[in-house]
């Protein structure tokens, strides 16, 4: 079945005006387009969805079926235009568990102030790439390494590493600073889709601690604050998700962890520069 938005505009604006000639007017064209674009729209429908009367035309009862139908699709045309229109006046930026931390805020503002033609949306997704792989950003926020056959990626600053435990932990609920060599004595709970902690941190140590699984930062916070395990994670993460019952405290001989940004090799977003540029002045203010 062959139909165009042409031919449902037509029609719906016909309905509501009550009249061919009134629709004319209000689309710019001939009453004789109109009825021929209508009459079109009625041979693929197979049946009238307007007759004419003395004062203009009204809906048959194929009509009425037809039009809630065709302003559903005139509307979600119109909302497909508007995203097409604005695709390019919006930078979306992706993160998985945190964005940058205390950067964040300043960079919102920064932006806001400075341009005016591309604003800057931040949205969160749990996934490896913070949802670049998935489409739902133009930029991910990322802390470990990409597939390198699909994506750039620069490195924009460093955070330190931190431990989160419960607070009520009767060892460390006093402690200012921790070694790895005590977190490799706990239990540790790590998120392997996205999480920066592995067995890897603990190579050539004497001995590594044991691991359990979560799936997002949620269900990590709660299983720490239930005092299933300890975690170590990026200094931002403690900014976005402060948790009552759970400490956070700096890891002495932590490896610092790269904030990275990465994007498509073949998509270079509009305002991609100036963001690598903005947030690597952040970190390096820190």
């Amino acid at each position: 079945m062959d139909w165009s938005l042409r031919e449902l505009r037509f029609f719906v604006t016909a309905a509501e005006a009550g009249s061919f000639t009134d629709a004319a007017a209000q689309l710019y064209v001939s009453q004789a387009a109109v009825s021929r674009t209508i009459a079109g729209l009625e041979k693929t429908v197979g049946d009238r969805l307007l007759r004419r009367v003395p004062r203009g035309c009204e809906l048959t009862i194929t009509g009425q079926q037809v039009l809630p139908h065709a302003r559903r699709v005139l509307s979600e045309a119109e909302r497909f235009t508007e995203f097409l229109t604005s695709r390019h006046g919006v930078l979306r930026l992706g993160y998985a568990w945190a964005a940058l931390g205390r950067h964040t805020a300043r960079l919102q503002r920064d932006w806001a102030q400075r341009h005016d033609a591309i604003g800057l949306e931040l949205v969160r997704h749990n996934s490896p790439t913070a949802g670049l792989a998935e489409g739902l950003c133009d930029v991910a926020i990322v802390r470990r390494p990409v597939d390198e056959k699909r994506f750039d990626s620069l490195v924009v600053g460093l955070e330190r590493r931190l431990v989160a435990f419960a607070s009520d932990d009767p060892q460390w609920s006093r402690r200012r600073r921790l070694s790895m060599a005590e977190i490799a004595d706990r239990t540790v709970i790590i998120d392997p889709r996205v999480g920066t902690t592995s067995s890897r941190l603990w190579n050539g140590a004497d001995h590594s601690p044991q691991f359990i699984e979560s799936t997002d930062v949620d269900s990590w916070l709660d299983a720490i604050a239930a005092g299933r395990g300890v975690g170590t994670t990026a200094e931002a993460t403690a900014h976005h998700h402060l948790r009552p019952g759970v400490t956070y405290r700096p890891i002495k001989d932590g490896p610092r962890i790269p904030v990275r940004l990465a994007w498509w090799h073949d998509h270079h977003p509009n305002g991609l520069g100036d963001l690598v540029d903005a947030i690597t002045q952040l970190y390096a203010m820190a």
